[in-house]
């Protein structure tokens, strides 16, 4: 694999200090040009926890993934350039408040001079290194911050988003180091059982400058700060081209 071949695949420059401004500017880059896309899950094609796959289909074919693959090969580029930093587990707490499968999200924990979490997987998200210390970011889609909960049992450290005053749970983690290969039974889960959300709908979402480009199943939402537009895609294959860079119909780009 190759590091500047992935600097380049989402159009970042290389820089020599390890430091808190360029991780940031390395994790917007990323949200801004690598979507997130549940595609091989929804087509059947079978996700392995392979860095040197998830290279191929990220870098060589210009494509997007879901949170093992986009973080699980952005915690190798970091660890390249130089940064501390491992893969932690997440369990996401869904839209009708219920708890997801335990430790099923995949996302990046890097060491500088405290702990930040760092995730590109997680689609309409923060977008910068966030401290775990409970000091709120704003973001282009919102207001963000961590707290420690060591009464919640799936994870003491709550990932929350603030919507209209009110800070709501997106996911809690631990900050225990995990492997790739620990996230075997959940990457599975999630692309073949009927309970996971990933196999029942299709999803292609990218960041951009002042909001989201969002292509789910037959709708395509354009965020633009607080306002937001839907219509109907009548072309997918052309949608996804056009707005995310995404051709399948041909090998690489």
């Amino acid at each position: 694999m190759d590091a500047d071949a992935y600097l380049d695949r989402f159009h970042a420059e290389k820089r020599v200090d390890a430091d808190l401004p360029y991780l940031a500017y390395l994790q917007m880059q990323h949200m801004l040009h690598v979507p997130f896309e549940n595609l091989d899950v929804i087509n059947q094609v079978p996700i392995t926890l392979n860095r040197e796959k998830f290279f191929d289909k990220i870098v060589n074919h210009y494509r997007g993934g879901f949170c093992y693959e986009l973080n699980g090969l952005f915690i190798w580029l970091l660890q390249q350039l130089g940064y501390q930093a491992h893969l932690i587990s997440g369990t996401v707490h869904q839209k009708n408040g219920i708890w997801a499968l335990a430790n099923s999200h995949a996302a990046i924990l890097v060491e500088l001079d405290q702990s930040y979490l760092v995730d590109v997987g997680f689609g309409d998200s923060v977008r910068h290194p966030l401290p775990i210390t409970g000091k709120s970011i704003n973001d282009v889609s919102g207001k963000y911050r961590v707290i420690y909960n060591e009464q919640n049992e799936l994870g003491p450290y709550l990932l929350q988003k603030n919507r209209e005053g009110l800070w709501t749970n997106l996911y809690c983690f631990d900050i225990e180091e995990n492997k790739l290969i620990d996230f075997t039974s959940m990457c599975n889960y999630n692309q073949t059982s009927p309970d996971s959300p990933f196999t029942q709908n299709l999803i292609t979402t990218i960041a951009t400058e002042n909001g989201r480009i969002t292509l789910s199943d037959n709708i395509l939402t354009t965020t633009k700060g607080s306002f937001k537009s839907r219509k109907e895609a009548n072309n997918k294959e052309d949608i996804l081209e056009k707005f995310f860079n995404i051709s399948l119909n041909t090998d690489a780009k």
